[in-house]
């Protein structure tokens, strides 16, 4: 059984997006979780953060985000998009988090089996080919963010307003997770 750790970024308790979460962790025997914006999570790097040599100390709130990463076997990270990205929290966590010294220059961490990025849009899959937007997006996850940093990873878009299915999705999704 594989130990999961979720991401989760949107500000609201209610709407489409928590609805997902709710589906995708529903489904898994147990996770952890960091909602970022119920911790209150600092998206922007301090100067100090910045300037710091790999082997240095980090602060406590990235050491603890660093320690759920090491400790599961799968990633997820779910997340409206918003400007065709994630939001400005998630981001600010990828630029803490993923620190010089642990993520790379060299990578230390151990690389997840397993990354599943979900996130919602409302814009549909097809719409957001037809753009470009689809492949930008995927390629900063997927091959920017996560590259290496996970065996495998997917990258699932639940755009449009087909909300009964999207929770499918997400609950299949939560349940392919072994």
């Amino acid at each position: 059984m594989s130990s999961v750790h979720v991401v989760y970024a949107h500000p609201s308790p209610a709407g489409l997006t928590r609805a997902v979460l709710d589906s995708f962790v529903g489904a898994l025997p147990s996770y952890t979780l960091s909602d970022l914006c119920l911790m209150g999570f600092p998206a922007v790097m301090s100067a100090r953060e910045y300037a710091r040599a790999p082997g240095d100390p980090v602060p406590a709130d990235v050491a603890a985000e660093q320690q759920r990463l090491a400790a599961a076997d799968v990633w997820a990270f779910v997340y409206p998009v918003w400007w065709a990205d994630c939001p400005a929290i998630l981001k600010g966590w990828f630029d803490r988090v993923w620190t010089v010294g642990w993520a790379y220059k060299p990578m230390v961490v151990r690389p997840a089996k397993r990354a599943i990025v979900l996130c919602t849009a409302g814009y549909t899959v097809a719409e957001l080919r037809a753009s470009g937007h689809y492949e930008a997006m995927r390629a900063v996850m997927i091959d920017d963010r996560i590259g290496a940093r996970a065996e495998s990873s997917e990258f699932v878009v639940l755009g449009g307003p087909d909300r009964a299915a999207h929770l499918q999705r997400a609950a299949e999704l939560g349940r392919s997770v072994r």
